[in-house]
């Protein structure tokens, strides 16, 4: 079970003001009895109710179905000896917030067949109190039924957000670690004999100095030699290291579109022409970026990804048919990402349009980056 101080606001988007009014609202009911004793018996039964379901809250395991066992046969009193069928309400609430699926399935269709058949005995007994509030009961039952399967189903979407989430994040720590093994090797075979090197010539110098100059002189330009080799080889492996490719980060972008349920399109050749290492990387970054926007806030389920080659810029636009960037802002108050996006985009000079509202379905961002090819510096040569 999930905190449960957290549950009213974040599974079913009801204000804790509605849930309030239910809680009074039996209280109220059993008010309505001229006799005494009924009404205090009927209050007495309405607080064990609510303190079996606060702990059914607050235990774990097979407590929490020994509870909600409670609650129904509760629930059933109430609706048999009081024509109250509104506890439903709340099981259907509870119930939709258990993990366990067996254990969701066995306790929904227990709660739902409870409801039918008391509320049906009800009827057949003709009971005044349920025949005049038939319309709310008919919402109560209705709500019994949808309640607990979205509920569920939202949970379990979130569950597999944060696995998706979670899984991208030892993905990309993988493929960082990965990534530094390389250039330690790179480093290593590059530098390693040549800075040996170095240090054996500098020591043979250092003898012939005074013995043999010319010999040293020798030594000494070979030695710089060397060095100019070793610098150059570094400036080549820096210029040709490998970054974030966007064909790579396309191909991560379909996994997490495609594992959200959300049609992948792609129009366009990932594989770029004369860019800049720097730039693609910052191109896959708000691709990346984008991404995760629409599967985590958009409720889209298609995304268009175009890819445009200009002879100065490289255009990627992300259009999704979600319910668009207004929205989305209002539903996540942290944001969406959109200023990091901007701030990289700025550091190569890069640009972005967002598209969004005023008759567009969905959101289009499309993202300008310049290409700024430029050669590696070659070393001066004397």
């Amino acid at each position: 079970m999930q905190k449960w101080s957290q549950l009213f606001y974040k599974n079913t988007g009801l204000n804790p003001y509605v849930w309030l009014v239910f809680f009074i609202l039996p209280f109220y009911y059993i008010s309505q009895y001229s006799q005494l004793w009924t009404m205090v018996t009927g209050i007495i039964i309405i607080l064990v109710f609510f303190v079996c379901y606060l702990l059914a809250f607050i235990t774990k395991g097979w407590q929490v179905y020994m509870w909600i066992g409670l609650l129904i046969a509760i629930s059933i009193t109430m609706t048999i000896a009081y024509d109250y069928a509104y506890f439903s309400l709340f099981l259907a609430f509870f119930i939709g917030n258990i993990k366990n699926k067996a254990g969701f399935f066995t306790l929904y269709s227990v709660n739902l067949g409870a409801s039918f058949l008391t509320v049906n005995y009800g009827f057949i007994n003709q009971s005044s109190l349920l025949l005049s509030q038939f319309p709310f009961v008919f919402i109560s039952l209705m709500a019994s039924i949808l309640l607990p399967i979205s509920t569920y189903n939202k949970n379990k979407r979130e569950q597999l957000e944060g696995q998706l989430e979670s899984a991208n994040k030892r993905l990309d720590d993988l493929v960082k670690m990965e990534e530094r093994q390389r250039i330690a090797r790179d480093l290593h075979d590059t530098l390693g004999q040549k800075l040996s090197l170095i240090g054996l010539k500098t020591d043979l110098a250092k003898r012939l100095l005074r013995k043999n100059p010319d010999q040293a002189i020798i030594e000494l330009n070979e030695l710089r030699q060397t060095a100019s080799t070793a610098l150059k080889e570094v400036r080549e492996m820096v210029t040709t290291m490998r970054g974030t490719q966007l064909v790579d980060e396309m191909f991560r972008a379909e996994q997490i579109l495609k594992a959200a349920s959300i049609e992948f399109i792609l129009q366009g050749n990932p594989k770029l022409q004369d860019t800049s290492q720097l730039n693609e990387n910052v191109l896959g970054m708000c691709l990346k970026e984008a991404v995760t926007n629409i599967v985590k806030h958009s409720q889209a389920t298609r995304c268009i990804i175009e890819i445009e080659e200009t002879p100065s810029h490289n255009v990627l636009t992300v259009n999704d048919n979600g319910i668009g960037m207004e929205r989305t802002r209002k539903q996540d108050r942290r944001g969406t990402g959109i200023l990091g996006m901007k701030e990289r985009l700025e550091f190569v000079n890069g640009c972005m349009d967002i598209r969004s509202g005023a008759g567009t379905q969905g959101t289009s961002l499309i993202i300008h980056v310049p290409k700024l090819v430029r050669k590696p510096i070659k070393e001066a040569e004397e």
